[in-house]
Formats: structure tokens, sequence, C-alpha cells
């Protein structure tokens, strides 16, 4: 699987100002200051905007194209609503939030072909950055091995000269990376830790403050996390799996065992899903199950990176 994909599902909001760092920092679990330290490369990273009880509302692939300028990348469909909610809480500080989706057009690019096209301009590893006045290039999570990258390029340019990529395949690739994007039929339903934001650099501990940071904190360091995030699969002929859908398990059918938050098909129909399950049925004999536990079995693969050993 590779080429380029418009991500007409996406959009971006634009933080500018000379506070505009440290207002997310207050707002996000991730560390949004550390964006502006002039590393080389510039770093991007992921974060998630959880309510009072740690629950995650919204998530972002965060870099900074400039000085005093912070692009987040999220959902399309949470875009209006989280960009009201933000403002919300900007009262005195210097920063200005506003809708960037139409300046900043995001692609989604993938494979050799787009490494070989991206050239120069493509970050050695995962979550760098290549900034330019006309495109920004972010290194994302390989996905199934292969290269993947966000392309955040103005509206007038020209599209990249790459083969389609079906956007269910570029989901596909995004459930295999392992890194959980929030939308609008999983609102509300994780804490970070459940679908394994702290395992792919998505909370920092050591920040401070922001909305439900007790809750996620409590989560991590008291033994409380019963939840996790897998990798499980259908053959091409089942139903489509999508976020929000419940899964169940033989040893316990009377009630759901997780929530799928993100899915994808390659162009072969095999689907993949990111899904959030209970350790305890995960760990043992049986197999989950879509929307009901007569629905399709669910194989489980291999995430790209180890579960803490006491939990999964």
């Amino acid at each position: 699987m590779e080429g380029a994909v418009r991500l007409e599902n996406w959009g971006v909001i634009r933080a500018q100002g000379a506070d505009a760092a440290s207002f997310l920092q207050g707002q996000l679990t991730a560390d949004v200051a550390s964006l502006l330290s002039n590393s080389v490369p510039p770093r991007a990273t992921l974060a998630g905007y959880c309510t009072p009880k740690g629950r995650l509302q919204a998530s972002f692939i965060i870099w900074s194209p400039g000085p005093e300028e912070l692009l987040l990348a999220c959902s399309a469909d949470l875009l209006p609503a989280t960009l009201k909610r933000l403002s919300m809480f900007v009262l005195r500080a210097k920063c200005k939030l506003s809708d960037a989706s139409a300046d900043w057009p995001l692609w989604g690019l993938a494979g050799d072909a787009a490494a070989s096209w991206l050239g120069d301009r493509q970050p050695a590893t995962a979550w760098t950055v290549h900034a330019a006045a006309e495109a920004q290039v972010v290194r994302l999570p390989d996905g199934a091995g292969q290269v993947r990258c966000l392309l955040a390029q103005r509206a007038d340019a020209p599209t990249p000269p790459l083969a389609p990529l079906p956007e269910p395949a570029w989901r596909w690739l995004e459930a295999a990376s392992g890194v959980a994007r929030i939308s609008t039929p999983t609102i509300d339903q994780f804490v970070p830790q459940m679908v394994n934001f702290e395992l792919v650099g998505g909370v920092n501990f050591k920040k401070g403050c922001y909305p439900g940071q007790e809750v996620v904190a409590r989560s991590q360091y008291r033994g409380t996390l019963k939840r996790r995030a897998m990798l499980l699969a259908l053959p091409a002929n089942a139903p489509i799996m999508a976020p929000g859908q419940e899964v169940f398990h033989d040893a316990d059918p009377g009630q759901p065992a997780g929530m799928v938050a993100l899915a994808g098909q390659s162009p072969q129909g095999d689907q993949l899903g990111l899904v959030e399950v209970k350790l305890a049925l995960a760990n043992g004999p049986g197999s989950f199950h879509l929307g009901s536990v007569d629905g399709p079995a669910l194989s489980p693969r291999a995430l790209p990176y180890p579960l803490p050993a006491d939990q999964g």
C-alpha cells in the first residue's frame, strides 16, 4: 500500500501568539512547550484533549511551522466543537485559535514511492518534521513496515504526483501503526492509556496540570488500568469494522468487551482495527467478535510496540 490520499476527514487548528505553547501546555496531555525548543530536526507530538474525568474528547498531531505558531491536526468532525471549547479558556493569554483547514490541506503519504518523491524533505524518524514555507512534512510512525508522512501544503499547491491511495487503506495503515485518532463515535470513551497513548508519546507525566490530569496519572501509577488497545483483524468478506462499534468475547457474552477506536480496509479487502479491550479477556482463552458474540471472529495481530509486561 503506497501513494497519496487527500485527508478530507482531517482538519487543522492554528494557535498563534506569544502564549500559544504555554496555553496548550495547560490544556493537552503532551509536552507542547518542547516543540518550540529549536531542536534539530523540529519535532512533532501526539497529544490528547481530555474532559475533567480524564476521557479523550479529541486527539491531535501537533508541530510548529514557525515562531509563535502551532498547527494541530485532528479529525475534522471534532474540529468545530474542539476549537470552540479551547477558545473558551484562552481568556487573557496571547493566543489566537482559528480553523486553518483551508490554508493547510492535509495529505497522507505512504510507501517507497512517497519517500522517493519527498527526497530530502522526508524526516528521518517518526515524530520529526521538515518545515518550509510552502509545505510541512511530519513523519508518522510506520504502519505495517510502510513509511507514513502527513503532508500539509498550501491550498494552491499541486497534487502530489503519486498513485492514489484509497482512504480506507490509509486508515488500515493508521491502525497498523498502533496510534489512535479520536473521532465523533469515540468521544469520551477512553482514558488515554486505554488506547496506548502514553506508549506512543501522547502523554507526558512530568509536564504539569491539564484537564483530567489527576485521573490519567492515577490510572498510570495506581494499577487501575484494566483496558488496552490491541490490533484485531477481519477477512475480506466480513462486515465493515468502524470506530465506536462494540466488540464481545466468548468468555463474557452478556456485555461488551471493548470498542473499536480506529479501523481501515486494505485494497485486498481485509480489515484491521485498533480496538480497546478488557485485558483480562485479551489474555485468556476464547476470541473477540464484532458487534455481538455471534458476530464475526476477530483475529489478533501484533502491535508494533510492546505492552507493559504486567498488562498485555
